[in-house]
C-alpha cells in the first residue's frame, strides 16, 4: 500500500479508526450521497474540507457536515479555499475543497492548476445545477448563458477543469455515484494530481444502497516493477559508477511521494557519494545527512556546490524536475552525457539506454547495495568551503536588513517547525537556512502563483493540528453574545474553545510572505483566527513587487503601500488569538520573535518588517536578469 504522509515522513492528523458502522451510527442516519464522499475522505485522513458555500452546494455541504469527523474550514474566496487545499495536502498527502457552480470553480481553477503542477492530489468538489436541468434548454444563473449542449451546456466548468486535474466526474444520479467518486479518489492518489467531482444540488442527500455497504479500502499497489528490466539498469548505472571519480547524487521535488524518499536515502548511505538538492526538494532530505553538500540551482547554488555537480563525471539525477526558473533561464552547464536520470518509471543512462517499466523505489534500493562507497566528491568539497559568517549586527536606529531578518529566523527553526515561503525574494533567502531535521521547507517552484502562501499557510496549518482538534469547538463565529470580543493584541483571556488547537499543535509554520503576494489573498489571516491557528507570518513590506522589478522593471511593479498590521488588526476585529508588530530595526525584531515564540506562541503571531525597496538577494538578482534574458530571447521560426 502506497504511503499518504507528506514528504517529511509525517502524515498530521492520524483521527480515530471508526468502523463503518459506527461512521453510520454517528451520522444519525443511512449515509446518503454527501455522507459517503465524507465517509471516502475521512478513510483517507483528509479530515478538514475548505470551502466556500453557494447555493449549488448548500444542501452537500450539510451533509458533509453530518460526519463527526470531518471537519468544515470556511474560507473567504475560492481562491484561497484552493490554496489552502494545496498546503494541507503537502502534509497530508492529500487535500479538499468544495466549491459552488461557475462562480465558485472557476474562481478556484488558478489553485488546482498550480496542486496539479506541484503534483499534489487535491479533490475539487462542485455543486452544480440540479439534475433535470441538464436535460432541458434553459438558462439558469451562475452560467454564461449557453444551454445548447453543442456549445457546452453545464458543462463549461467541467471542460476547464479537465485542463488541471488528471479524473473529472458529474455524478447527475446515483446509481454510479460509489464507481465514480472511488475512481476519482484513487486517480488522484495514483497519479498525484488533482481530481474533480460535480454533485448535482439535489441529489446531495440522496441514498442508494450502494452507500451502505462497507467501503472497499484503498489498497494502492506499488507501480509494476519488471524485475529484468530492473537488474540490467542496475548493473549498467553499476558499471557507470564503478568507473566515476566524483559521482554526485541529485534529489528533485518528485522524491516528495510514497516510498522514494527511504530508498534514496539508502542509496546516499550507502555510497557515501555527495548528495545535493534542488531548490523545491529542500526539507526532502535531511541537511545533517553525511554527505549534503547543499543546494544545487547553478550560478546561485549554494558556495562550491554548483561547482562540484558541474564537475562531477556522473551526476544521479532522482525526481528531477527541469523548468526555466529551476535551470536559471537555462543556464545550467549540466553536461547530458554526464547525467543519469532516475524517475517516471525508467532509468536513463545518461544520453544511451533506457531501461522502463522501473519504479524509482526499487531501482534505488537496488542500486544501494550493487555500488561502492565514493566520497570523492564529498571530501573535495570540504576542501573548498568555508562557512558564511553570520551578518554583522546593526545599529540601534539602523534600518533593518534582510539578510538580518533571516539570521533571526534561522534561529527560530527547530525539528517541530515549518518554514512556508512565498513566491519572490524570500525563495532566495530561505534556501539558505540550514534546516534542522524534522523541520519542514514548502514552495511552490514550478507553478510560481504569486498569493499563494496564505492559502497554503492555512492549510497546512490545519493539517498540523492533532486528533483531539475539533475545528467546530475552535470557531469564535460560534460564540454567543460578545464572547471573544474586544480583546486587544495583549489579550490573554481568550475562550478555552478557541485555544484547542493553539495550545496542542505539533507543528509551527513559519510563513514568508512580500507586501504584493499579500495583496493578492490576504483575506483568509481571518481564516486562520477564526479556527485558532497559530503561525507566524513575517510581512516583508518592501513597496513593490520585488521578484517582477528583477525580471523586468516597470511602472507597474510598484505597489500601493498599506497599513498591513492595521488590516490584520480589522480583519481580527478584536475576536481572536492575533498578536502583531512593526519591526523596522534589528533590535525591534528580536522583541518580536521573543514575544511571538514565548507568551505569544499560542496566538497567531503577524510580523509587518519593513525593508528598502532595493534590498533584495543577490541570488534574485542574479536568477531575475538571466530568467528575463530567457523570456527575451528573440523569435525563432519552427
Amino acid at each position: 500500500m502506497s504511503s499518504l504522509g507528506d514528504k517529511h515522513g509525517a502524515t498530521g492528523i492520524n483521527p480515530k479508526k471508526l468502523t463503518y458502522e459506527e461512521q453510520v451510527k454517528l451520522s444519525a442516519e443511512a449515509p446518503n450521497l454527501g455522507v459517503h464522499i465524507a465517509n471516502r475522505l475521512v478513510e483517507l485522513g483528509c479530515t478538514t474540507a475548505f470551502a466556500v458555500p453557494g447555493d449549488f452546494n448548500l444542501l452537500l455541504l450539510d451533509q458533509l457536515l453530518k460526519h463527526p469527523q470531518l471537519q468544515m474550514a470556511w474560507c473567504c474566496n475560492e481562491l484561497n479555499a484552493g490554496y489552502a487545499a494545496d498546503g494541507y495536502a503537502r502534509k497530508k498527502g492529500i487535500g479538499c475543497c468544495v466549491v459552488t457552480f461557475s462562480v465558485g470553480g472557476f474562481s478556484a481553477l488558478n489553485a488546482i492548476a498550480g496542486a496539479m503542477s506541484e503534483d499534489l492530489p487535491v479533490i475539487v468538489i462542485s455543486g452544480v445545477p440540479n439534475s433535470n436541468d441538464y436535460a432541458q434548454n434553459r438558462v439558469l444563473h451562475h452560467t454564461t448563458g449557453m444551454t445548447n449542449p453543442a456549445s457546452g451546456g453545464f458543462n463549461q466548468q467541467l471542460r476547464c477543469f479537465k485542463e488541471v486535474t488528471c479524473y473529472q466526474a458529474t455524478l447527475n444520479h446515483v446509481e454510479d455515484a460509489h464507481r465514480l467518486i472511488d475512481e476519482a479518489i484513487s486517480a488522484a492518489l495514483v497519479r498525484k494530481k488533482p481530481a474533480y467531482i460535480e454533485v448535482c444540488c439535489n441529489l446531495a442527500d440522496a441514498t442508494h444502497p450502494s452507500f451502505t455497504r462497507p467501503p472497499v479500502p484503498y489498497m494502492l499497489p506499488h507501480a509494476h516493477t519488471n524485475p529484468n528490466s530492473c537488474q540490467a539498469a542496475v548493473d549498467a548505472v553499476g558499471e557507470v559508477l564503478d568507473k566515476a571519480i566524483k559521482p554526485v547524487l541529485l534529489a528533485g521535488p518528485r522524491l516528495r511521494h510514497g516510498h522514494e524518499r527511504d530508498a534514496f536515502l539508502e542509496l546516499a548511505q550507502s555510497s557515501k557519494y555527495a548528495v545535493a538538492i534542488q531548490p523545491d526538494a529542500k526539507g526532502m532530505v535531511p541537511e545533517d545527512l553525511e554527505g549534503f553538500i547543499g543546494l544545487y540551482w547553478g550560478s546561485i547554488s549554494w558556495p562550491c556546490v554548483c561547482e562540484i555537480v558541474e564537475s562531477a563525471d556522473v551526476v544521479v539525477c532522482c525526481g528531477t524536475v527541469w523548468t526555466d526558473y529551476s535551470t536559471v533561464g537555462y543556464s545550467l552547464l549540466l553536461r547530458p552525457d554526464h547525467i543519469i536520470n532516475v524517475g517516471d518509471h525508467r532509468v536513463t543512462v545518461k544520453s544511451g539506454a533506457t531501461y522502463g517499466c522501473i519504479t524509482s523505489e526499487h531501482f534505488l534500493s537496488a542500486l544501494a547495495k550493487r555500488v561502492k562507497p565514493n566520497p570523492t566528491a564529498v571530501t573535495a568539497f570540504q576542501r573548498m568551503s568555508t562557512p558564511m559568517p553570520p551578518p554583522e549586527r546593526q545599529g540601534p536606529n539602523e534600518q533593518l536588513q534582510v539578510k538580518v531578518l533571516f539570521k533571526h529566523i534561522q534561529e527560530m527553526l527547530t525539528p517541530n517547525t515549518c518554514v512556508l515561503s512565498e513566491v519572490g525574494d524570500s525563495w532566495f533567502n530561505t534556501q539558505k537556512l540550514r534546516l534542522p531535521r524534522g523541520c519542514a521547507y514548502e514552495m511552490q517552484m514550478r507553478y510560481g502563483s504569486i498569493g499563494w502562501s496564505v492559502g497554503a499557510t492555512l492549510g497546512y496549518a490545519a493539517a498540523c493540528a492533532p486528533s483531539v482538534y475539533d475545528i467546530k469547538a475552535c470557531d469564535i463565529s460560534q460564540l454567543s453574545g460578545t464572547e471573544g470580543m474586544h480583546q486587544g493584541k495583549e489579550a490573554t483571556e481568550q475562550p478555552n474553545r478557541q485555544a484547542v488547537m493553539a495550545e496542542s499543535q505539533h507543528t509551527r509554520v513559519i510563513s514568508l510572505i512580500g507586501d504584493g503576494s499579500f495583496q493578492m489573498t490576504c483575506q483568509d489571516v481571518s481564516t486562520m483566527l477564526r479556527y485558532g491557528l497559530n503561525p507566524i507570518i513575517f510581512l516583508i513590506n518592501n513597496l513593490s513587487y520585488t521578484i517582477e522589478v528583477q525580471i523586468h522593471d516597470g511602472p507597474y511593479n510598484a505597489i500601493m503601500n498599506w497599513d498591513y498590521e492595521g488590516m490584520v488588526k480589522c480583519l481580527n476585529n478584536g475576536q481572536g488569538r492575533l498578536w502583531t508588530a512593526k519591526v523596522q530595526t534589528e533590535e525591534q525584531l528580536e522583541d518580536a520573535i521573543a514575544k511571538a515564540t514565548n507568551e505569544h506562541k499560542n496566538h497567531l503571531c503577524f510580523i509587518e518588517v519593513i525593508v528598502d525597496r532595493d534590498d533584495c538577494s543577490k541570488e534574485l538578482l542574479e536568477w531575475g536578469t538571466r530568467v528575463g534574458a530567457a523570456n527575451g530571447r528573440p523569435h525563432s521560426p519552427h
